[in-house]
């Protein structure tokens, strides 16, 4: 129940979680019927609803998956998650699959109906554009720890811990102004052994700042800010310089 009630998920590709052999009308109802939440009437018209909101017509309904693209897919998928009115949606880069025009599409909708329907937003990617244009609020991950986390705007012009300013450098820009910057060696494998987050192997110039902390902690004159970093305040540069 709490799946359904609480939490709702947005997966990568929208293709591999709808069952191709049945319509679109019933991979929306079926949760809420199932559960009891709604009758079968009141789940059809709480689904059309949702299509429209999503920018689909009532049709998709009576349509299987293979007959619609990926872009429309995926708004059906968004319409599910928010089939059980959630509080929270959790999206798994839910733009992958998808070209960039449609990418851009998806994203607009997401931050739409978040505000539409009060609903959080846990947003997972690798896109640091991304990030940065739909978050409130942005956690760096390494090894399965966050290594930083802190108000997206605030952490993009300042980042404090070494990983994020070198994650940052290494994104490509509109206007390149040298040699694209690259972060040396590999991250750990944690299927074998994730041990306790060490300072990853960030841009060289970082060498004196490679003392990672454990856990993440507020940063000295930043408290919203937090970095596993025991030296967060000396990181200085800009995330171009990083």
């Amino acid at each position: 129940m709490l799946r359904t009630e609480t939490v709702a998920m947005i997966y990568q590709d929208p293709r591999a979680a709808l069952n191709p052999l049945r319509r679109i009308g019933d991979f929306l109802t079926e949760s809420v019927t199932l559960t009891g939440r709604m009758s079968r009437a009141e789940a059809t018209a709480r689904a059309a609803e949702l299509l429209r909101a999503v920018g689909l017509d009532d049709s998709a309904l009576d349509k299987y998956p293979g007959q619609v693209s990926g872009g429309m897919l995926q708004r059906v998928v968004i319409a599910a998650a928010l089939m059980g009115d959630p509080e929270l949606l959790l999206a798994d880069e839910p733009t992958t699959a998808l070209d960039v025009t449609t990418q851009a599409e998806v994203i607009a909708l997401l931050a739409e109906l978040r505000a539409r329907f009060r609903t959080g937003l846990l947003f997972v990617t690798h896109d640091l554009d991304l990030a940065a244009a739909i978050s409130d609020r942005v956690y760096v991950m390494y090894a399965g720890r966050i290594a930083e986390s802190g108000p997206a705007e605030a952490l993009f012009a300042r980042p404090r811990h070494p990983y994020t300013a070198a994650l940052l450098a290494s994104t490509p820009a509109s206007k390149p102004a040298g040699r694209l910057a690259a972060i040396d060696g590999q991250p750990p494998t944690c299927a074998v052994n994730c041990p306790a987050v060490r300072s990853p192997p960030a841009a060289p110039r970082h060498g004196a700042l490679r003392a990672a902390a454990a856990r993440a902690a507020a940063a000295p004159d930043l408290p919203t800010h937090q970095a596993a970093c025991h030296h967060s305040d000396r990181l200085l540069e800009s995330p171009a310089d990083a």
